[in-house]
């Protein structure tokens, strides 16, 4: 009887993927989504390519040089032929969708960084750093002033910048679920991680639809949290520092670093690193003149921007105060910071109290609670907030899938919010008597998903508890 041939998946992965990356080369080049007027009723708009023929076919490069970046980056951590041609279709289809929101307009883009570029170029590219501009730290400011030397539209180049980034957060959710998993010979979930990462729905929309830039601090956040599990302490401060110095929201994050020193996982002279390495990323600014007070001062601004909003379209605790109701937003931010401050003071004491037993179980559980848990806490949170918490509750249920109910209701929450700012229109408003909540059903989501991650690390508490652990993190 004649054997019946059976698919191998690798090479059909690999085949499929080749061509989703020919038709995003082919997109980056030519695709016309003006006519996608359901979309461009929002806050931006699909319109024809930009800038000229040979712009767009860099850009095409451009996309196509950051896929065999990705799949180095499979290479460098050990992946076979059969892993990377399965890998070739996530990487293929991730830049396929990218390159389909190269040509999405957004309306930060209008109204700021277009502005921004202009200035740079007007007054001299990295000279303009001096001067006041935007309301970014200077890490970011360096990439605009090298950005307006360049010839290629500023959309592209934006875009681009973050889709880099968008791969560098791939690579480190694979990291962060190889260590949680003890780094086991042909484990698949490291691969997941990888693959969902650049697919995940908010990071996609982040950076490629509408050029904003979150996934940088995401990025180095998430190899910070994987080298401060393997125990590589000084290199793990070095990139939070980074971190914190584009963006100011890696603050989430941060009493980790505190929780770990008291569990003795990180000395003090190790985290001393962070001011000097924060130091270093200013240097240049200092240089070409801008002022101390400037750069410090930056992120009082940013806190103090919205002050008159309690929340913006994120699904935070706010959304639980019905639309329209008169209360004392002085008061009300204040009790969000306080719960906020308290929940942090909450983990470092069990922090304290478990001292060497806290694992990297308890660790990762507790870094969940906290991207989850402050901005749900905080007032004058923006829906892009919530990035570290979609993607460190990605890695967390690839490292072990009885959480992916955190992972699937933080990012269904995210993304519902990025769906109000992008569209302009609530999903729905949930009428109970004569109270409206605009956004309830997804703060109510992200209230769930942290009282999952709550839940588990309570359990990951009486673990650790029961006994000793040995060396600097243990798996999940």
């Amino acid at each position: 009887m004649e054997q019946r041939r059976t698919i191998r998946p690798a090479p059909l992965c690999g085949v499929l993927g080749l061509l989703c990356l020919a038709a995003a080369v082919q997109a980056a080049v030519n695709l016309d989504l003006d006519w996608l007027e359901w979309f461009n009723n929002g806050i931006g708009q699909f319109g024809p390519p930009l800038g000229s023929a040979g712009d767009r076919i860099a850009a095409a490069v451009m996309l196509g040089l950051l896929g065999v970046l990705a799949l180095f980056l499979l290479i460098l951590e050990g992946a076979d032929r059969s892993e990377r041609m399965t890998m070739l279709l996530p990487i293929g289809a991730a830049l396929l969708l990218r390159a389909v929101c190269l040509d999405y307009v957004s309306g930060d883009f209008n109204n700021f960084l277009s502005h921004w570029m202009e200035y740079f170029r007007a007054n001299g590219g990295f000279a303009a750093i001096a001067g006041s501009v935007g309301d970014y730290n200077v890490p970011y400011l360096y990439f605009l002033a090298a950005a307006s030397y360049l010839k290629l539209p500023d959309l592209y180049v934006i875009k681009l910048f973050s889709i880099l980034f968008d791969v560098l957060l791939a690579w480190g959710g694979f990291r962060l679920v190889n260590v949680l998993r003890g780094k086991r010979a042909g484990d698949r979930a490291p691969f997941a991680a990888y693959a969902v990462l650049l697919l995940l729905p908010t990071v996609v929309l982040n950076g490629s639809l509408w050029g904003q830039c979150d996934a940088i601090y995401a990025a180095l956040c998430v190899h910070a949290l994987a080298l401060a599990l393997e125990g590589k302490n000084v290199p793990s401060v070095v990139l939070l520092a980074v971190a914190f110095s584009f963006k100011l929201q890696t603050v989430f994050l941060m009493p980790l670093w505190g929780a770990l020193w008291l569990s003795k996982r990180v000395r003090f002279r190790e985290l001393m690193v962070f001011p000097l390495a924060y130091l270093v990323t200013i240097l240049p600014a200092l240089r070409l003149g801008k002022p101390l007070e400037d750069i410090l001062g930056v992120y009082f601004g940013q806190m103090g921007e919205y002050s008159d909003r309690l929340v913006l379209n994120a699904p935070s605790a706010y959304q639980f105060i019905p639309a329209g109701a008169e209360v004392d937003r002085g008061l009300a931010a204040r009790v969000g910071v306080l719960a906020a401050f308290a929940l942090v003071l909450v983990l470092l004491g069990v922090a304290l109290r478990l001292g060497r037993r806290m694992d990297g179980g308890a660790a990762m559980a507790m870094a969940v609670v906290l991207v989850i848990g402050v901005p749900f806490l905080l007032p004058h949170m923006h829906e892009r907030y919530f990035i570290l918490a979609d993607t460190i509750c990605l890695c967390w249920a690839c490292a072990g899938w009885r959480r992916l109910p955190a992972a699937v209701l933080a990012e269904g929450a995210s993304l519902a919010s990025y769906f109000v700012y992008l569209r302009l229109k609530y999903n729905y408003v949930l009428t109970l008597g004569r109270y409206q909540f605009v956004m309830g059903l997804e703060a109510l989501s992200m209230l769930i998903a942290l009282g999952f991650g709550a839940a588990a690390l309570a359990m990951e508490i009486r673990r650790c508890a029961a006994g000793p652990t040995e060396g600097p993190s243990a798996s999940v």
